[in-house]
């Protein structure tokens, strides 16, 4: 390895707290990272995609649908259950430390995955592939929602050497791409081979804000607002606009859309979005500029030069509908079409927020989610940052937020993950957290994120998390408990006290969590916690950690019944 992938490798094993792992497993989870961040910016648990030991040919293993990384039944289910259409990306890693690409090897990982598809398999699984291969057959068993074409399969395969067009590797990794093609699954296949100075240019990719430069010379300045640096009124040919939100594969970037509320609802008949597709695809395009909204990006960051604009770490605040079908319809998309644009430069948080409450008024949108999204984030994100370092944590109210920042990025914590962990940890409901979380969800603003709520509890199950995923990381816990992680939370709680749970608007809830801090800060009482937790959820589980034994209900309240009344030995891992 040299010497610039090492210092890079070692610099990824810091922030992401993998430093116990060998080199071989540090690879491959800085591996798998780099090349699933390309087709998904948001952050995301290496733990989740790799597949661990003993799996056969494939390292990693991602399934992104309608731009989420989904790792579980539960998670599919729900989300396909709302969905109108289902959107779907396999993505498959292959990481090998040696300084060269293998035609061998090549055949090996393209079989694995060939095989990962067959409903009867030839190579031997372990649990990981067996989940992953359970969630692919349920994908595929809602196949009549394919409506933008079958599922893409992406293949990534990532030494430290060069890869130098030979013959030999081409022709392999060509006949790969054509077996998968024969399976008649696919809409697309690729497969991508990844040496040394592609790996250490995708790994800095993920530590940069999106860039992008365009020409707006249609364009007029707003005068002069308090809180802007400025801003611009005017139009953009539609094919510059696509340049703006579509990656180099000519995907559209997920993440740039995170701070509008309302996400692509489709193209349903009778849907306004219906209606700007048959806009766009017809004879009468030019009157699209007259027609549509249009565009509201905000930037941190703008430079004008002549006809010429570059802006770095922005957001589309409104125009997520407009955006997807322009990308869903790109083949009828020409420079007759002109896009209504406002572009804001600032940095003013205030501002920012009372654009995207008034530019997105004109549908409907729950009080609770602008709330979720702005007055109790940004105490959440304060009131995190202000324990002392080794205590810290990063609450990412903004998509990619830290992705620049030198900080543990293990620290960051979404806020799905927030929610997560405070409704198991503190409502008891960890049965929720995947296969009903939408239930969770709807409670942003009532009994989570709710006025009144002291913070000490969101930051004080956001940290057991941490600490707990950092266990998995680093194979302090066996890797089995970790369907659980939401009920061991729970269990945590319980053993750490059997008393009543102060009111979450209470002194006593403040003093509470302090004192479950002290314990959660120091690694040995935290370890010996977790053991104990999951020796509770062992038992209750009577062994059986499948999703569809202790995602339930009933699982919850025979755990907490069961501990109300234990004195667990410690459980180790492998013990």
């Amino acid at each position: 390895m040299d010497r610039i992938t090492k210092s890079l490798l070692d610099e990824f094993s810091r922030d992401y707290g993998l430093n116990r792992l060998g080199e071989d497993d540090r690879f491959e989870h800085f591996a798998s990272y780099v090349t699933i961040h390309r087709q998904y910016s948001e952050t995301f648990d290496t733990s989740e995609v790799v597949l661990g030991d003993k799996a056969m040919g494939i390292d990693a293993i991602a399934i992104i649908i309608n731009g989420n990384l989904i790792t579980d039944l539960d998670s599919f289910n729900e989300l396909a259950d709302e969905a109108s259409y289902l959107d779907v990306t396999f993505i498959f890693v292959q990481a090998d430390r040696g300084s060269g690409f293998d035609t061998a090897k090549i055949g090996n990982f393209g079989f694995a995955v060939l095989d990962f598809f067959k409903d009867t398999p030839t190579l031997p699984r372990n649990k990981e592939i067996k989940d992953a291969a359970k969630l692919m057959a349920a994908i595929y068993d809602k196949s009549s929602k394919f409506k933008r074409g079958n599922p893409a399969c992406r293949l990534y395969y990532v030494t430290t050497g060069t890869w130098t067009d030979d013959q030999a590797l081409e022709a392999r990794r060509a006949n790969v791409v054509s077996d998968l093609m024969t399976l008649r699954v696919f809409r697309d296949v690729s497969f991508t081979p990844v040496g040394a100075d592609t790996l250490q240019t995708l790994y800095n990719e993920t530590k940069n804000s999106i860039h992008r430069e365009f020409l707006f010379p249609n364009r007029t300045p707003i005068p002069e607002v308090e809180g802007v640096k400025e801003a611009y009124l005017g139009f953009v040919a539609a094919p510059t606009f696509l340049k703006i939100i579509e990656d180099e594969d000519g995907e559209i970037i997920k993440s740039i859309f995170y701070d509008n509320v309302r996400d692509w609802q489709g193209e349903s008949p009778g849907h306004v979005n219906a209606e700007i597709s048959q806009t766009v695809r017809s004879d009468h395009k030019d009157r699209f500029v007259l027609m549509n909204n249009g565009i509201t990006i905000i930037a941190r960051n703008l430079q004008v030069t002549g006809h010429k604009c570059s802006i770095e770490d922005f957001q589309i605040v409104n125009g997520c509908q407009t955006s997807h079908v322009l990308v869903e319809n790109e083949e009828a998309v020409n420079d007759a079409i002109m896009i209504p644009l406002r572009l804001i430069s600032t940095q003013d948080e205030g501002v920012i927020e009372s654009i995207i409450r008034a530019t997105n008024r004109q549908t409907e949108v729950k009080k609770e989610q602008f709330f979720a999204v702005t007055e109790f984030s940004k105490q959440l994100e304060r009131f995190f940052f202000a324990f002392p370092e080794e205590h810290q944590l990063f609450y990412e109210r903004r998509s990619r937020q830290y992705d620049s920042q030198q900080v543990e990025k293990t620290r960051v914590i979404v806020p799905q993950n927030v929610i997560r962990a405070f409704a198991s940890m503190f409502l008891a409901e960890p049965h929720r957290t995947a296969r009903s979380y939408n239930l969770l969800d709807a409670q942003v603003g009532t009994t989570i994120f709710a006025e009144g709520h002291k913070l000490d509890p969101y930051y004080t199950s956001a940290f057991a998390l941490y600490k707990l995923e950092y266990m998995f990381r680093n194979q302090r816990l066996d890797r089995g408990y970790r369907n659980a992680r939401f009920q061991m939370l729970l269990a945590a709680r319980l053993l750490y006290s059997r008393d009543q749970l102060p009111r979450m608007n209470s002194r006593d809830i403040e003093k509470y969590c302090a004192n479950l801090n002290t314990i959660l800060w120091d690694t040995n009482s935290a370890d010996r916690l977790f053991f104990r937790a999951a020796n509770a959820v062992h038992k209750a589980a009577q062994g059986n950690l499948e999703r569809d034994n202790i995602h339930t209900q009933p699982f919850t309240e025979k755990l907490t019944e069961q501990i109300l009344g234990i004195a667990a030995p410690i459980r180790r891992r492998g013990r």
